[in-house]
């Protein structure tokens, strides 16, 4: 509860002061792209530059997830190789169509934590087509490790043969169905890219639509829109509440002289005690 989720910033990952840069970024969730964003003679590339980005990474930055490639392209095991590693703190997979996709990638990544000694590995899977969109209650309770779904409007409208607009008629249900079968799951949903970076008035207003849906943050593609998206997704009552108690239990614990300690049978850590202090003071705000 204490983790935020407002604002998905997705990095090139074939631009490697891009990516230096992100982990500065006052994003939530800073996400190295491998997919969309990189053409195939770049791909090898990226996942070069990610890997030697994710060494470096500083210990208190945004969460550090990376898109893959998507189930049908061939490319996960390649990409998962490169990334799965210390420094990372999840995947995003794009175009996932059914439970099967990710439950295969989470036996892939598995292996990899195993052999090299890794804490789990968090998963996005991304409603992106019409058939993720009917098994998307499926999609997002088929692992313990999915914390969120991401809603992908452009590639449904095309799987659709709709043309886009900014507020396009046909993904309507779909953006309303993929937050409601998320909730129902226990997890996140995050909506899709407002793609004009010059409207703000327009991303401000997509924002509201999202919220009344249910949606708890979005996916953006420049850090001008984090500003925007934050005021948007301002943390709610039960967020506030958790993370209040979470800071008056591990205040508590470290004044008895212990470190981690237990709020309603979940762990708790300073990681945990710092994430919730800042939900605390931007709730103040």
């Amino acid at each position: 509860m204490t983790r935020l989720f407002r604002s998905l910033l997705f990095v090139p990952g074939n631009n490697s002061r891009f990516l230096e840069k992100a982990k500065t970024i006052q994003a939530d969730i800073v996400c190295f792209d491998l997919e969309d964003s990189i053409p195939d003679s770049e791909k090898v590339n990226a996942r070069n530059l990610i890997k030697e980005s994710l060494k470096s990474r500083l210990q208190y930055t945004p969460d550090i997830y990376v898109r893959t490639n998507s189930p049908i392209s061939g490319k996960i095991p390649d990409d998962l190789e490169q990334i799965i590693q210390k420094g990372i703190d999840g995947v995003v997979i794009p175009k996932v169509n059914n439970s099967k996709e990710p439950l295969k990638i989470e036996k892939m990544i598995t292996s990899l934590e195993k052999k090299r000694k890794l804490g789990p590995v968090s998963l996005i899977p991304s409603i992106e087509s019409a058939q993720g969109v009917v098994n998307a209650y499926d999609i997002a309770s088929c692992s313990k490790r999915i914390l969120a779904v991401v809603f992908g409007v452009f590639d449904l409208l095309n799987d659709m043969g709709i043309e886009y607009t900014k507020q396009p008629e046909g993904a309507k249900y779909a953006r309303a169905k993929v937050p409601l079968d998320a909730k129902a799951a226990g997890v996140h949903a995050i909506d899709a890219i407002w793609q004009d970076l010059k409207d703000e008035n327009g991303l401000r207003e997509d924002c509201v639509i999202g919220k009344s849906l249910g949606y708890v943050g979005k996916s953006i593609i420049h850090p001008d829109q984090i500003p925007i998206t934050h005021e948007a997704f301002l943390p709610n009552k039960s967020e506030v509440e958790w993370a209040r108690k979470v800071c008056d239990t591990y205040l508590e614990s470290t004044k008895n002289g212990r470190g981690a300690t237990v709020v309603d049978g979940k762990m708790i850590d300073e990681v945990h005690y710092k994430r919730a202090k800042a939900l605390l003071d931007l709730a103040k705000n």
